[in-house]
């Protein structure tokens, strides 16, 4: 939806043509910037009616025509508004967003993006559980491994319930001034 309709802009297009106010006075009559004003304006002078006309389909450029337009610009030294009415494109602000996402993505920021959200696919998730690649004597020993684990944990947990302080000390390591009176000896 745009901010103003092709009628409005026509009528004020007309109104600063007849000559009788300037930009700034037509601007503040209906209450606008006057740079959209003198955009609609110079439109209107190249391109006629169709210069101020609200597009009804979406026009896609090529990655390669929004280069050719930003290089065309580079070289020229031209405005957005020079530049669009150069390569027949009726709203300056297209090229002026080109600009900005080429500056802050390069030319990534240029290539068509998809929107919404991707389509679902119909291949199965490429993230496979392990268990399901390997053989059955494999996931065997796994469950061996684990069992042997849980065992070795419970007994120790057994032996600690029943002496903590036996068990501890088993564990303790030697500080290392110990150690030394050892070497010295």
């Amino acid at each position: 939806m745009t901010k103003y309709s092709e009628e409005f802009k026509l009528m004020v297009v007309q109104e600063y043509l007849s000559g009788s106010l300037g930009y700034r006075a037509i601007a503040k009559k209906y209450g606008i910037a006057d740079s959209p004003l003198r955009r609609w304006v110079r439109a209107y002078k190249e391109f006629g009616r169709n210069g101020i006309s609200v597009k009804k389909t979406k026009q896609f450029y090529s990655v390669q025509f929004k280069i050719d337009v930003l290089n065309f610009m580079k070289r020229t030294g031209a405005s957005y508004q020079d530049t669009a009415i150069h390569f027949n494109l009726n709203d300056p602000t297209l090229v002026a967003s080109w600009y900005h996402r080429f500056l802050k993505e390069g030319i990534e920021g240029l290539q068509k993006k998809s929107k919404g959200r991707p389509s679902m696919s119909k291949k199965p998730k490429s993230t496979v559980n392990q268990e399901k690649i390997m053989s059955r004597e494999e996931q065997l020993e796994r469950e061996n491994e684990l069992l042997r684990l849980e065992v070795a944990y419970l007994k120790k947990l057994k032996a600690f319930r029943e002496n903590p302080n036996a068990f501890l000390e088993k564990l303790k390591q030697p500080s290392p001034s110990n150690l030394n009176k050892k070497d010295s000896d």
